[in-house]
């Protein structure tokens, strides 16, 4: 292993800029990955970062968060309770289009002379600004600038903002603004994706074969243009309305046009040199599951109306002036790090992008920045978003909760399907329906009710929001204990242990396992959440109490039995090589030689068979590993570095849900080259597309990961149990690191250095914490400083060398050795040997 983290960009292209993601060069090749860097969104809404020409695109794409199409999973040998209806987002009608014509010459920017380039997506503005200046082939010089902006202030609206001015000579321009429905219309100017694809690859969205949108309203008025749909099957409808200001001192005249899939609003100007030509182009979206397109393109003309009331500026203010209190709570400043920097401010920016507007969804894979993995939800987003969000964004992290909750009714029905009592939560969904139709690794994830759980009880203890148990989220708590309840069962006669068989854990390299460690950890937790709870809801309020007994017939037998469990909950432990084993088989296979794999089988998902992989000890993504994280008190220093140890140097990466959490447990067991290594991974996934596959969207579970990896790992932040201590393990040449988290409703800024950590109550009543075990109390104004002592640093990494050849309890050896190379089915294909 390299533990190199050098800077992957290339910085001719990609200057530094800690506030901003800046490019100077275009590259027609790469559009799949800048496209998704400089995505705009706001949770709701989310532009792909195509330029406003709409040509030299990779992926044409506008995603609105939970507007979906739902189709029949066909299953080649279907099973009682398989999936049976599959959920894809949906590309809604792109209205981010302004192409431009000098006298009738196109821009194709990867055909232009262009004399300058620059894109910048600002994370202090929100805006994604572009200035170019082109020659043409006449030899005319123009300049273009652009100003692309989605909204926080208001989740419907887009503000396009586009400026062209001839620099030496006049000439006729065109300016074509449109929408076009991509989905279902397609784009003649479309010449295909240029970058190399897999032909397999199921992190993909699935691609629809019949119409999806069917057009209800199109119509136009002036400079304004409706467009408003139903999806066939869901039944979801959309409006999408674009309405333009023209500023400018030349000639000009316009025209609309608009046909089912298509609206033109064409601007014809007499541009006289160093007379600008500015076009403002308001847009609104706005969907439903059920209203109808007539009161949804209603509700577009009065956002439209509203947002041109306004002065324009005032728009790029309200953005700022959101941001700047977006920073304020959620800012990680690495002093001396310009690099990692702009990296982390990139990831905290997507968050923003992902989370801010949501307002009752939830948070997607790959949030509004792609059609990755079909635009679903996994638990992704309460173990890796909801932390970010329960101590900087309170309120968005309670309306993710709230949406879960909304969702308890079809995870009964499923629980009910797969003969349990009880609620389980679909692993992959968009519309509470489970859509994986992949059971092994996807409903047998049983696990997703305790992430969930656990998201619901580390928001409450972060904000002291009990008012939202006794409004009924308790409900997730009661209805997930009474599956693990019913799915585990007690094994007597020598073992007195309360066991959970034939499930799957995080890590989908080994699938439908007994004894999950990862699973049993988080249950035993799920459960002992749902009797306190319900215990304190009695004492505190015996109104709501009684309420919840009725409401879910709850019996007083069910609660004993819960805290049985839990305390009696069987966590394997090997005593011969001193590790948890993942699951109560996982020792008994041999491991997979990750060091003599060639690269060219990786990720292993994508060239071996799951029955291969599931032989051996391999793993896609931390599992026993993220247990030591999420309840980390249920294992001593010592077991959580062997458990470290075994596992780390059996995981292949190949999730990028995994260098988190590695980072954050090999910072806490002592590796400390290996902790920023595995950030500086993190940090990378997307912006140096590390696992290839940026071009369908941002991996948000990442970006909500690196909030976790600064806290959590340099930072030593943990909240088991609603006490929240500090164990800091910042890197040797990291100077400073500055964070700030909310604790019930009070703002704490937290300063780590080298030999000291200082804490600040910057709003609210202040705090109570524990630094290595001493209690500090944080009062406003008052800055209080801990003095750290150094900790016990381990040299290098953890190998497969030092596992194999270990002896197992039954005395047998622990070998590793590399399957039969897969064919190169493209070799085949092509007749070579």
């Amino acid at each position: 292993m390299n533990l190199s983290t050098e800077d992957p960009l290339d910085r001719n292209r990609f200057p530094l800029d800690e506030w901003a993601l800046v490019e100077h060069e275009f590259d027609a090749n790469s559009q799949g990955l800048v496209e998704t860097l400089f995505a705009t969104g706001n949770g709701y809404l989310g532009l792909r970062g195509n330029l406003e020409e709409s040509r030299d695109g990779y992926m044409y794409g506008t995603f609105i968060n939970g507007f979906h199409e739902t189709w029949p999973i066909r299953h080649a040998e279907d099973a009682f309770g398989f999936a049976q209806v599959g959920q894809t987002i949906v590309n809604v009608p792109d209205a981010k289009i302004i192409r431009l014509f000098v006298d009738d010459e196109p821009l194709v920017i990867g055909e232009a002379d262009l004399l300058s380039y620059s894109r910048v997506l600002s994370f202090k503005d929100g805006v994604l600004t572009r200035e170019l200046d082109w020659r043409t082939p006449s030899g005319k010089h123009v300049r273009i600038r652009s100003h692309r902006l989605v909204s926080f202030t208001d989740r419907h609206y887009v503000l396009l903002d586009y400026e062209v001015e001839m620099v030496d000579r006049g000439a006729s321009i065109l300016l074509s603004s449109q929408i076009i429905n991509r989905q279902d219309g397609g784009d003649e100017f479309q010449r295909g994706k240029k970058e190399t694809e897999v032909a397999f690859d199921p992190r993909k969205a699935e691609s629809f074969t019949d119409r999806v949108l069917q057009s209800r309203i199109a119509r136009e008025e002036g400079l304004r243009s409706m467009l408003a749909y139903r999806t066939t099957h869901s039944g979801m409808t959309i409006a999408v309305a674009a309405d333009h200001d023209i500023i400018t001192d030349n000639e000009w005249d316009a025209t609309t046009r608009v046909d089912a899939d298509f609206a033109e609003t064409a601007f014809r100007v007499r541009a006289e040199p160093g007379v600008p030509v500015r076009i403002i182009k308001h847009v609104a979206y706005h969907t439903s599951r059920s209203v109808p397109t007539r009161e949804l393109a209603d509700r577009a003309d009065r956002t439209l109306d509203r947002m041109r009331e306004v002065p324009v500026e005032d728009v790029y203010t309200w953005q700022r002036e959101w941001l700047d209190d977006f920073w304020d709570r959620s800012d990680i400043v690495i002093h001396g790090h310009p690099v990692y920097q702009q990296a982390t401010r990139w990831n905290l920016f997507q968050l923003a992008q992902a989370t801010a507007r949501t307002d009752g969804g939830g948070v997607a894979a790959k949030g509004v920045s792609g059609s990755g993995y079909g635009g679903h939800y996994f638990w992704d987003t309460e173990v890796y978003v909801l932390p970010f969000l329960s101590y900087t964004a309170p309120n968005v992290a309670r309306n993710a909760l709230r949406f879960r909750h909304q969702m308890l009714d079809a995870a009964r029905q499923r629980a009910h399907e797969m003969n349990q009592k009880g609620a389980l939560f679909p692993w992959r969904t968009i519309n509470g329906l489970e859509s994986s139709a992949y059971y092994a690794a996807g409903t047998a994830q049983y696990h997703i009710d305790a992430d969930i759980s656990h998201a619901l009880m580390q928001y409450v203890s972060a904000t002291g929001d009990d008012e939202l148990l006794a409004q009924g989220a308790i409900d997730i708590l009661v209805e997930t204990a009474r599956l693990w309840a019913d799915l585990g069962f007690w094994r007597t006669g020598g073992d007195d242990h309360f066991h959970i068989h034939g499930v799957t854990g995080p890590d989908e390299y080994t699938t439908v396992v007994n004894d999950n460690l990862y699973t049993n950890v988080m249950a035993k937790a799920n459960l002992r959440a749902a009797y306190n709870a319900c215990e304190r809801l009695r004492e505190t309020d015996p109104a709501s109490f009684e309420r919840l007994t009725m409401r879910l017939h709850l019996a007083e037998e069910e609660l004993v039995e819960w805290a049985a469990a839990a305390e009696a909950m069987f966590l394997p432990f090997d005593d011969k090589l001193g590790i948890h084993p993942q699951d109560a088989q996982f020792l008994e296979k041999e491991l997979w030689d990750l060091e003599n794999t060639p690269p060219s089988q990786r990720p292993l998902l994508l060239h071996f068979h799951p029955l291969v992989i599931y032989r051996f000890q391999v793993l896609k993504q931390a599992d026993v590993v993220l247990a030591l994280l999420l309840q980390g008190n249920e294992f001593t220093p010592e077991q959580k570095r062997k458990d470290f140890e075994y596992y780390d140097a059996l995981t292949t990466g190949d999730s990028s849900l995994s260098a988190v959490v590695q980072s954050i447990i090999a910072a806490e067991v002592g590796y400390a080259d290996l902790a920023e290594h595995y950030f500086s991974t993190a940090l990378f996934v997307d912006i140096a597309n590390l696992h290839h596959n940026t071009s369908d969207g941002i991996h948000i579970a990442s970006t909500g990961g690196i909030w976790s990896a600064l806290v959590y790992g340099f930072g030593g932040m943990r909240d088991h149990g609603g006490k929240i201590t500090f164990d800091p393990r910042l890197p040797a040449d990291w100077p400073h690191l500055e964070f700030r988290i909310t604790l019930r409703g009070s703002r704490i800024r937290v300063d780590l250095e080298q030999d000291s950590m200082t804490f600040t109550a910057e709003t609210g009543d202040g705090a109570e914490v524990f630094v290595r075990g001493r209690r500090v109390a944080v009062a406003p104004g008052e800055p209080t400083t801990v003095k750290l002592g150094a900790v016990e640093e381990l040299e290098g990494y953890p190998t497969l060398s030092d596992i194999e050849g270990s002896i197992r309890e039954d005395g047998s050896v622990i070998t590793a050795s590399i399957p039969t190379i897969s064919v190169d089915h493209a070799v085949l294909d092509a007749g070579l040997d």
